[in-house]
């Protein structure tokens, strides 16, 4: 297996790509970890390089999108965001274009936080961006994709999102139920340790998604 990978992260201030930056940097598999952020993680390491971008403006950054693999974690609410505008923005635009530079640059892996549910026809807006984001990501014809699908996130963030904590409580009693299992929530920690697993294992490579049993399975 090559050792010395150099991987990239966007979203690595959120509750995903804050345990994913985490877990890589404590990994010898990876040589570097190059972070591109609207804000500071804050972490200091020696295999960290952290980016500070304006992802408003692609070409100011894309030629810092190069590497070995792309992590993309970036997510946001509507409420956070204030409009399905931005949102679209943040969940969609912003993680197409590092998509498409990463390509250009000849990254040969993208790995997708994407969500359960995920469905390009939806009539619901959350689940077709999402669905509309992997269809986009295929067609770029990366080496790999690995696209993973978690239902309700839940951990510690640094804001509070009161829906997803009454949702957190709502599910934990329901998942037992036949036919709700498949909306378990799970832990912010266990889908970046997912991720990682999945991207050592060269036998999962390939064009993958990973609904929520499979992610349970790779920790």
């Amino acid at each position: 297996m090559k050792k010395g990978r150099r991987a990239i992260i966007i979203g690595a201030t959120g509750l995903v790509g804050r345990h994913l930056m985490m877990e890589l940097l404590s990994d010898d598999f990876y040589q570097q970890v190059i972070v591109l952020t609207r804000r500071s993680t804050d972490v200091i390491h020696e295999k960290l390089k952290e980016h500070l971008v304006n992802f408003e403006d692609a070409n100011s950054y894309q030629h810092l999108v190069e590497g070995d693999v792309l992590f993309s974690c970036m997510g946001t609410t509507i409420k956070q965001a204030g409009s399905k505008e931005v949102q679209w923005k943040i969940d969609y635009t912003y993680q197409y274009e590092v998509a498409e530079a990463a390509k250009k640059n000849g990254v040969s892996t993208m790995v997708l936080v994407s969500s359960s549910g995920a469905n390009a026809k939806s009539r619901i807006f959350y689940t077709r961006m999402k669905g509309e984001l992997e269809e986009a990501i295929k067609e770029m014809n990366f080496s790999n994709y690995m696209i993973f699908q978690p239902s309700l996130l839940v951990g510690k963030r640094d804001e509070v999102r009161v829906g997803e904590k009454w949702g957190e409580k709502i599910m934990n009693v329901f998942v037992n139920i036949p036919g709700l299992k498949k909306y378990k929530p799970i832990k912010g920690h266990e889908v970046a340790k997912a991720m990682t697993n999945a991207y050592k294992k060269e036998d999962l490579r390939g064009n993958s998604i990973f609904i929520l049993d499979e992610l349970f399975e790779l920790l």
